[in-house]
């Protein structure tokens, strides 16, 4: 799947990890593998099934996301780091091919606009 990733993907900041419906980590880009990098990064982590790295809670909230076809996000505290955390299933062929996780750091006071 690394290759057919555009360079933008791989260089954007925000970590972008991609699996499989069945779990297993597709692609991971550059940002995702620093994320991981006390994990292995990408070199360790692609091939693996999502289902080790994470709690049973959360596996049951990806199993749902891909059942359902909703989306996820959160923000969550690690460390210093205040972070955006948005996962959606991706779809080929019409249906569900695994999800996206898309991990961001934010400002720790993060500025809301009213636009309507």
């Amino acid at each position: 799947m690394n290759d057919d990733m555009p360079s933008w993907v791989e260089a954007f900041p925000a970590a972008i990890t991609v699996s499989a419906k069945d779990g297993t980590i597709l692609y991971m880009n550059a940002a995702s593998s620093r994320a991981f990098a006390s994990r292995g990064g990408r070199e360790a982590l692609v091939g693996r099934n999502l289902a080790a790295c994470h709690k049973p809670s959360s596996n049951a909230i990806m199993e749902a996301l891909q059942a359902e076809g909703k989306t996820n996000s959160y923000t969550v505290k690690k460390g210093e780091a205040h972070k955006f955390i948005y996962q959606a299933p991706w779809y080929e062929g019409g249906e569900v091919a695994g999800l996206v996780e898309i991990s961001m750091e934010i400002p720790p006071e993060l500025p809301h606009f009213d636009r309507g």
